[in-house]
Protein backbone atom coordinates (compact mmCIF):
# COMPACT_ATOMS: atom_id res chain seq x y z
CA UNK A 1 0.00 0.00 0.00
CA UNK A 2 2.77 2.35 0.54
CA UNK A 3 4.68 1.30 -2.28
CA UNK A 4 1.49 2.13 -3.86
CA UNK A 5 1.30 5.52 -2.84
CA UNK A 6 5.37 6.11 -3.37
CA UNK A 7 4.99 5.32 -6.90
CA UNK A 8 1.73 7.31 -7.92
CA UNK A 9 3.66 10.30 -6.19
CA UNK A 10 6.79 9.46 -8.51
CA UNK A 11 4.96 10.28 -11.82
CA UNK A 12 3.68 13.40 -10.52
CA UNK A 13 6.69 14.53 -9.60
CA UNK A 14 8.17 13.97 -13.08
CA UNK A 15 5.51 16.17 -14.21
CA UNK A 16 5.55 18.58 -12.43
CA UNK A 17 9.13 18.99 -12.90
CA UNK A 18 8.56 18.86 -16.79
CA UNK A 19 5.96 21.30 -16.65
CA UNK A 20 8.86 23.58 -14.74
CA UNK A 21 11.15 22.84 -16.89
CA UNK A 22 8.57 23.93 -20.35
CA UNK A 23 8.07 26.69 -18.12
CA UNK A 24 11.50 28.26 -17.82
CA UNK A 25 12.59 27.14 -21.45
CA UNK A 26 9.17 28.78 -22.56
CA UNK A 27 10.24 31.89 -20.42
CA UNK A 28 13.45 31.98 -21.74
CA UNK A 29 12.50 32.13 -25.14
CA UNK A 30 10.16 34.99 -24.88
CA UNK A 31 13.02 36.79 -23.05
CA UNK A 32 15.47 35.90 -25.95
CA UNK A 33 12.79 37.43 -28.29
CA UNK A 34 11.96 40.11 -26.57
CA UNK A 35 15.49 41.03 -26.41
CA UNK A 36 16.13 40.38 -29.67
CA UNK A 37 13.20 43.31 -31.06
CA UNK A 38 15.04 45.80 -28.88
CA UNK A 39 18.35 45.50 -30.32
CA UNK A 40 16.60 45.61 -33.72
CA UNK A 41 14.96 48.86 -33.20
CA UNK A 42 17.79 50.26 -31.37
CA UNK A 43 19.95 49.29 -34.38
CA UNK A 44 17.75 50.72 -36.98
CA UNK A 45 18.48 54.42 -38.38
CA UNK A 46 15.84 56.66 -38.10
CA UNK A 47 14.85 59.61 -41.04
CA UNK A 48 15.74 63.10 -39.60
CA UNK A 49 12.60 64.30 -39.70
CA UNK A 50 12.16 68.31 -41.44
CA UNK A 51 11.71 71.35 -39.45
CA UNK A 52 9.12 73.26 -40.45
CA UNK A 53 9.37 76.94 -41.86
CA UNK A 54 8.78 79.46 -39.71
CA UNK A 55 5.56 81.37 -40.27
CA UNK A 56 7.35 84.90 -40.37
CA UNK A 57 9.72 83.75 -43.25
CA UNK A 58 8.33 85.76 -46.79
CA UNK A 59 7.54 83.72 -49.37
CA UNK A 60 9.50 84.20 -52.80
CA UNK A 61 7.77 84.36 -55.55
CA UNK A 62 9.06 83.34 -59.07
CA UNK A 63 7.53 84.94 -61.87
CA UNK A 64 5.81 83.00 -65.19
CA UNK A 65 5.77 83.87 -68.24
CA UNK A 66 2.54 84.43 -70.23
CA UNK A 67 2.06 81.58 -72.35
CA UNK A 68 0.28 83.99 -74.89
CA UNK A 69 3.42 85.91 -74.93
CA UNK A 70 5.26 86.44 -77.96
CA UNK A 71 8.16 88.45 -77.43
CA UNK A 72 11.44 86.52 -77.30
CA UNK A 73 14.48 88.28 -75.86
CA UNK A 74 17.56 87.71 -77.91
CA UNK A 75 20.96 87.41 -77.05
CA UNK A 76 23.43 90.41 -77.95
CA UNK A 77 22.01 93.26 -79.59
CA UNK A 78 18.69 93.33 -79.55
CA UNK A 79 16.84 95.45 -81.64
CA UNK A 80 13.23 97.21 -81.41
CA UNK A 81 10.63 96.32 -84.18
CA UNK A 82 10.55 98.50 -86.72
CA UNK A 83 7.26 99.46 -88.25
CA UNK A 84 7.53 99.06 -92.38
CA UNK A 85 4.99 101.77 -92.81
CA UNK A 86 6.81 104.20 -90.85
CA UNK A 87 8.42 107.04 -92.59
CA UNK A 88 11.84 106.72 -91.44
CA UNK A 89 12.04 103.24 -93.03
CA UNK A 90 10.61 104.61 -96.35
CA UNK A 91 13.82 105.48 -99.27
CA UNK A 92 14.05 109.67 -99.81
CA UNK A 93 14.20 110.20 -103.06
CA UNK A 94 16.97 113.30 -103.37
CA UNK A 95 15.44 116.67 -105.37
CA UNK A 96 17.48 117.15 -108.08
CA UNK A 97 15.91 120.75 -109.18
CA UNK A 98 17.24 124.10 -108.80
CA UNK A 99 15.37 127.08 -109.02
CA UNK A 100 16.22 130.75 -109.30
CA UNK A 101 14.41 133.37 -108.87
CA UNK A 102 13.79 135.91 -111.92
CA UNK A 103 12.42 139.87 -110.36
CA UNK A 104 9.84 141.50 -112.69
CA UNK A 105 8.27 145.08 -111.64
CA UNK A 106 4.71 145.46 -110.62
CA UNK A 107 2.58 148.80 -110.39
CA UNK A 108 0.89 148.86 -107.09
CA UNK A 109 -0.87 152.47 -108.02
CA UNK A 110 1.75 155.21 -109.12
CA UNK A 111 4.48 153.24 -107.79
CA UNK A 112 6.07 149.69 -109.15
CA UNK A 113 7.08 146.93 -106.16
CA UNK A 114 10.36 144.34 -107.02
CA UNK A 115 8.74 140.72 -107.02
CA UNK A 116 10.46 137.31 -108.32
CA UNK A 117 9.47 134.56 -109.62
CA UNK A 118 10.69 130.79 -109.68
CA UNK A 119 12.41 129.51 -112.33
CA UNK A 120 13.39 125.81 -112.23
CA UNK A 121 16.36 123.59 -113.28
CA UNK A 122 15.50 119.82 -113.52
CA UNK A 123 19.45 119.06 -113.41
CA UNK A 124 21.93 121.00 -110.48
CA UNK A 125 23.82 123.68 -112.32
CA UNK A 126 26.46 125.48 -111.55
CA UNK A 127 25.90 128.93 -110.06
CA UNK A 128 27.55 130.55 -113.34
CA UNK A 129 24.98 128.67 -115.43
CA UNK A 130 22.35 128.87 -113.23
CA UNK A 131 22.50 132.86 -112.99
CA UNK A 132 23.03 132.62 -116.90
CA UNK A 133 19.70 131.59 -117.48
CA UNK A 134 18.09 133.39 -115.02
CA UNK A 135 19.29 136.75 -116.69
CA UNK A 136 18.19 134.88 -120.69
CA UNK A 137 14.37 134.41 -118.41
CA UNK A 138 14.94 138.14 -117.36
CA UNK A 139 16.21 139.72 -120.74
CA UNK A 140 13.19 137.62 -122.88
CA UNK A 141 10.41 139.41 -120.59
CA UNK A 142 7.49 138.22 -118.02
CA UNK A 143 4.68 136.20 -119.00
CA UNK A 144 2.73 137.18 -116.36
CA UNK A 145 0.35 140.29 -117.33
CA UNK A 146 0.51 141.52 -114.21
CA UNK A 147 4.09 142.57 -114.11
CA UNK A 148 6.67 144.11 -116.74
CA UNK A 149 10.02 144.67 -117.33
CA UNK A 150 11.66 148.32 -117.52
CA UNK A 151 15.03 146.96 -119.20
CA UNK A 152 15.08 147.58 -122.79
CA UNK A 153 14.07 144.59 -125.70
CA UNK A 154 17.34 143.53 -127.74
CA UNK A 155 19.26 144.16 -124.48
CA UNK A 156 21.72 141.11 -124.27
CA UNK A 157 23.90 139.70 -121.18
CA UNK A 158 27.28 139.46 -122.28
CA UNK A 159 28.89 137.53 -119.27
CA UNK A 160 27.63 136.79 -116.04
CA UNK A 161 30.57 135.20 -113.37
CA UNK A 162 30.22 134.54 -109.44
CA UNK A 163 33.49 134.99 -107.54
CA UNK A 164 34.47 135.09 -104.03
CA UNK A 165 34.05 138.55 -103.06
CA UNK A 166 30.57 139.52 -105.43
CA UNK A 167 29.08 138.86 -108.92
CA UNK A 168 30.13 140.26 -111.79
CA UNK A 169 27.00 140.91 -114.43
CA UNK A 170 27.97 142.76 -117.65
CA UNK A 171 25.05 144.19 -120.28
CA UNK A 172 25.38 145.07 -123.82
CA UNK A 173 24.83 148.66 -124.62
CA UNK A 174 21.06 148.49 -124.87
CA UNK A 175 20.59 148.58 -121.19
CA UNK A 176 21.58 152.11 -120.95
CA UNK A 177 18.94 153.48 -124.17
CA UNK A 178 15.54 154.98 -123.24
CA UNK A 179 13.21 155.73 -120.34
CA UNK A 180 13.00 157.94 -117.28
CA UNK A 181 14.60 157.49 -114.02
CA UNK A 182 11.78 155.38 -112.69
CA UNK A 183 12.68 153.22 -115.54
CA UNK A 184 16.37 153.69 -114.78
CA UNK A 185 15.85 152.39 -111.27
CA UNK A 186 13.27 149.72 -112.37
CA UNK A 187 15.71 148.41 -114.69
CA UNK A 188 18.59 148.67 -112.40
CA UNK A 189 16.49 146.87 -109.47
CA UNK A 190 15.89 143.53 -111.31
CA UNK A 191 19.27 143.37 -112.57
CA UNK A 192 20.61 143.98 -108.61
CA UNK A 193 17.91 141.39 -107.37
CA UNK A 194 17.92 138.60 -109.81
CA UNK A 195 21.71 138.47 -109.64
CA UNK A 196 21.55 137.86 -105.95
CA UNK A 197 19.01 135.17 -105.89
CA UNK A 198 21.34 132.82 -104.70
CA UNK A 199 22.99 135.11 -102.46
CA UNK A 200 20.69 138.13 -101.40
CA UNK A 201 23.64 139.56 -99.26
CA UNK A 202 26.18 139.33 -102.07
CA UNK A 203 27.67 142.58 -103.89
CA UNK A 204 26.69 142.63 -107.75
CA UNK A 205 29.52 144.51 -110.04
CA UNK A 206 27.50 146.09 -112.91
CA UNK A 207 29.18 146.62 -116.59
CA UNK A 208 27.99 147.55 -119.83
CA UNK A 209 30.33 146.56 -122.69
CA UNK A 210 33.06 145.45 -120.51
CA UNK A 211 32.89 149.09 -118.56
CA UNK A 212 31.87 149.85 -114.98
CA UNK A 213 28.70 151.42 -115.25
CA UNK A 214 28.33 154.93 -112.73
CA UNK A 215 26.03 156.42 -114.35
CA UNK A 216 22.72 155.42 -115.62
CA UNK A 217 19.99 157.05 -118.36
CA UNK A 218 20.38 160.83 -119.51
CA UNK A 219 19.96 161.76 -116.11
CA UNK A 220 22.34 160.70 -114.55
CA UNK A 221 21.61 157.96 -112.11
CA UNK A 222 24.42 157.09 -109.72
CA UNK A 223 25.07 153.91 -109.72
CA UNK A 224 27.02 152.29 -106.60
CA UNK A 225 30.02 149.82 -107.29
CA UNK A 226 29.48 147.17 -105.59
CA UNK A 227 25.54 146.97 -105.67
CA UNK A 228 23.51 145.37 -102.96
CA UNK A 229 20.11 145.02 -102.38
CA UNK A 230 20.39 146.57 -99.14
CA UNK A 231 22.07 149.73 -100.90
CA UNK A 232 19.50 150.06 -104.08
CA UNK A 233 16.91 149.93 -101.16
CA UNK A 234 18.16 151.96 -99.21
CA UNK A 235 18.84 155.01 -102.29
CA UNK A 236 16.03 154.49 -104.00
CA UNK A 237 13.34 153.56 -101.34
CA UNK A 238 12.12 150.59 -103.34
CA UNK A 239 12.24 146.73 -101.92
Amino acid sequence: MKDQQQLRRLPLALIASACGFSLVIGGGITWWTLQSSRNTQSITPTAPIASPIPSNTPAVTIPVPSPNSTTTQQPGNSQPAIDPNSAATKPLTPSTQQTVKVYWLKDTGGKFQIVPTKLAFKEVQTPDIALQNAFDSLLAGPTDTNTHSEIPKGTKIESVKVSSDGIYVDLSQEFTSGGGSSSMIGRLGQVIFTATSLEPDARVWISVGGKPLKLLGGEGLEVAQPSTRYTFEKDFGIQ
